[in-house]
């Protein structure tokens, strides 16, 4: 069996000595760079790789030009995965502590726009995994490279300019990944221009959550999408958040209750308001 979206912590369980599986490590803290690796080597799922938003899964922020996690590009994250040992066959699964917005959701999307649909995020993230009492590992963990050989799906991505006209469009729609209040504008503390892309409509990733932090059922979650899309086609529907990271959360929560795949800004709000001409609102 194949995962594509998610997998649960027990499902994961039944493969952790299986030599085709590639587990993924990507717990981050925005205000603290290096938390995640210090977490991860502590204590993490066994087998499981590290891998570091900044460093593996994000190319040089360009002051005044890029957001704040700028897409790498596919010659440098080919040859991450490459060193984590993924190829053409491998089952991938991601986790962070985030529910899968920060940094699993980022690894799901980058595989998949390579053309790696064997990727899946684990549902419930690190927290699920210590709850449900399975084995964990300390120290740092390597595998032997491989080739990774990159398929780019571009047609998965929009720029500015597209963003700039689709906002604009009624027939199509731009979903903002982002808490409430950041989208109104309020408890702004990480980007210096609060507020979001005119047109667009709030759709907070942690909606996709029950509680628990496992992902809420298919059925309610294409309930939750149909209302927001309200008859717009999946293929005209674009995501974003702040730099390009949680909007991949809802891109796999639509995916997962059927609906098809949405397309990413993946330079998110934190490159729209690199350039002031660009409007913004509350």
């Amino acid at each position: 069996m194949q995962f594509t979206t998610t997998i649960s912590a027990a499902e994961l369980a039944e493969h952790l000595n299986d030599p085709e599986w590639i587990i993924m490590d990507s717990r981050f803290k925005l205000a603290y760079p290096d938390q995640g690796r210090i977490d991860y080597e502590k204590a993490h799922i066994p087998g499981a790789v590290y891998a570091h938003l900044d460093e593996d899964l994000s190319g040089p922020i360009l002051k005044g030009i890029t957001g704040r996690h700028p897409l790498p590009s596919v010659e440098k994250v080919s040859k991450v995965f490459a060193n984590f040992g993924i190829d053409t066959k491998e089952q991938v699964v991601a986790y962070d502590d985030m529910g899968g917005a920060l940094a699993a959701g980022r690894v799901w999307w980058l595989l998949r726009w390579l053309g790696h649909e064997t990727v899946a995020v684990l549902d419930g993230g690190w927290q699920e995994w210590v709850k449900k009492g399975f084995a964990v590992s300390s120290g740092n963990e390597t595998h032997k490279p491989q080739k990774f050989v990159p398929h780019p799906r571009n047609e998965l991505l929009v720029d500015s300019e597209e963003i700039e006209a689709m906002r604009k469009d009624p027939d199509y729609l731009v979903l903002d990944a982002r808490s409430a209040d950041r989208f109104r504008g309020e408890n702004e503390t990480i980007d210096p221009v609060a507020g979001h892309i005119p047109g667009a409509i709030s759709a907070p990733y942690a909606g996709n959550l029950n509680l628990d932090g496992n992902f809420r059922s298919n059925e309610n979650l294409a309930a939750r999408y149909k209302k927001l899309l309200n008859g717009v086609p999946i293929h005209h529907v674009v995501c974003y958040c702040g730099s390009g990271v949680t909007a991949t959360h809802d891109i796999l929560a639509m995916m997962k209750a059927g609906m098809g795949e949405v397309r990413l800004y993946a330079g998110s709000y934190s490159e729209w308001i690199t350039d002031p001409n660009r409007p913004v609102e509350k």
